[in-house]
């Protein structure tokens, strides 16, 4: 497991498109169908990573504080279940279950998704805005496993605030870190 730190893609970007296949009810789920009225948050995960273990409870909290405020989310594993069996879509839906995620967990088979958000860890979070462009990219918050650090999802939580105040996109976002995403060869 090698530690990488997110792409800090440009602000305002439009949010690429998707439609993938939710590992929990097996329909397929697009872009549309989990953008919510006031902003969306998409974030790539990985069942076995120890950044997203640690983070899973409180991404749970946030996304769940936050749907009530009109903000849709998404968890998106992109990687290579071949070589990384433990994220195959099968246990993506018992680990999404397990953690009761309130969003859709989708599985990018091809990892072009992942190549069109420029992802490159997990957990990797993007905020868009209601129009579809990006306002914010990086960390949930400063807490990384074994740290002493609490979790809070400040930086995430903050970002989200300041987006549906419509505030200006906070000048400075710090990259999200974790398990690089498992690219096939």
């Amino acid at each position: 497991m090698a530690f990488t730190e997110s792409n800090m893609i440009e602000l305002g970007t439009q949010a690429p498109d998707f439609t993938l296949p939710d590992t929990v009810s097996g329909k397929d789920i697009s872009l549309s169908d989990v953008k919510g009225p006031n902003g969306t948050i998409i974030i790539f995960l990985c069942n076995h990573c120890p950044y997203v273990i640690h983070v899973n409870e409180e991404l749970v909290n946030l996304c769940n504080d936050y749907a009530t405020k009109g903000i849709g989310s998404v968890g998106i594993s992109s990687n290579d279940v071949e070589n990384y069996p433990d994220d195959s879509p099968e246990k993506m839906k018992i680990h999404a279950e397990t953690e009761k995620y309130p969003f859709p967990y989708l599985y990018d088979a091809d990892q072009r998704v992942a190549k069109s958000y420029d992802a490159a860890c997990t957990p990797d979070f993007y905020l868009f805005d209601a129009d579809g462009k990006l306002y914010y990219r990086g960390r949930l918050d400063e807490s990384r496993p074994k740290s002493e650090t609490p979790l809070t999802g400040k930086d995430l939580r903050d970002a989200i605030d300041n987006m549906l105040a419509g505030n200006e996109a906070p000048k400075l976002q710090y990259p999200s870190g974790g398990c690089n995403i498992k690219w096939k060869k």
